[in-house]
C-alpha cells in the first residue's frame, strides 16, 4: 500500500514531465503507423490480383518484424543520428506486417458473388474498390491497425535508449536510479502510462471502427 501511495505521489509531483513523455510516445507511435497505412494499403490494393507478387511482400515484410528492435535502432544511427528518426522508421517496418497481411486478407475474402454484382450495375474497376471492396475489407484492415498501433506502442518505449524520448525516458532512468528512492516509482510510472495509452488508443480505434464501418457488416 505504501508503494501505491509513493508512486501517486511521484505522479503528482511530476505531471507535467508525463505529459511531455506522452505527447513524445504519441508522436513516436502514429508518424510511423499512419506511414505504414498508407504503404501497406497502397500496396495490398495494388497486389490485390497477383496472390504471388503479394506473397513476396508479406514474407519480406515478415523478415523485417524478426530483426531486433534495438539492432535496427542502431543500424540506422549512421543514416540518421541519435534522436526521432531511428525509432520511427524502425517503427514503420514493424507495423507493416499486420497491416499488409489484414489488407491482403480482407480484399481477398470480398466474395465474388458480390463482385461480380458490382460490375452488372456498371461499376468501374476504380469504383468497385472504392465503394465495394474497401468498404468490405475495412474491419479486417482496421484490425491490423490496431495490431500495429499496439506493437509499436510497446517497442517504442525502448526508443529512449537512441534518445528519441518518450515514456521510456521514466523506464530508463528508473532502472538507471535503481535502487535509489523514486527508481522504482520511475520504472512503474513508464510503463503504466505506456499501457493506459496503449489501451486508449485501441479503444478510440474501435470506435472508429463502429463509426466508419456499414451497419449491414458490423457484428
Amino acid at each position: 500500500m505504501e508503494g501505491i501511495v509513493s508512486w501517486f505521489e511521484f505522479v503528482v509531483d511530476n505531471l507535467g514531465a508525463i505529459w511531455t513523455s506522452t505527447l513524445e510516445h504519441i508522436v513516436l507511435v502514429f508518424v510511423p503507423v499512419v506511414a505504414a497505412i498508407v504503404v501497406s494499403v497502397g500496396i495490398g490494393i495494388l497486389f490485390r490480383h497477383n496472390p504471388l507478387v503479394q506473397n513476396i511482400n508479406l514474407s519480406i515484410a515478415a523478415v523485417l518484424l524478426t530483426i531486433p528492435s534495438l539492432a535496427l535502432f542502431t543500424i540506422t544511427i549512421p543514416i540518421f543520428g541519435l534522436g526521432f528518426w531511428p525509432p520511427v522508421l524502425a517503427l514503420f517496418l514493424y507495423s507493416i506486417l499486420p497491416i499488409l497481411r489484414n489488407t491482403a486478407t480482407g480484399l481477398a475474402g470480398v466474395d465474388s458473388a458480390v463482385l461480380e454484382s458490382a460490375k452488372g450495375v456498371g461499376m468501374g474497376p476504380r469504383t468497385r474498390l472504392w465503394k465495394v471492396e474497401l468498404p468490405l475489407a475495412w474491419p479486417v484492415i482496421l484490425a491490423g491497425i490496431r495490431v500495429s498501433v499496439l506493437l509499436s506502442m510497446g517497442i517504442a518505449a525502448i526508443a529512449t535508449l537512441v534518445a528519441a524520448g518518450g515514456l521510456g525516458d521514466f523506464i530508463k532512468d528508473g532502472l538507471a536510479r535503481f535502487p535509489l528512492p523514486t527508481s522504482v516509482e520511475r520504472i512503474w510510472t513508464g510503463t503504466v502510462f505506456i499501457i493506459i495509452l496503449a489501451l486508449i488508443s485501441d479503444q478510440l480505434l474501435g470506435f472508429a471502427g463502429r463509426l466508419t464501418t456499414s451497419k449491414g457488416i458490423q457484428k
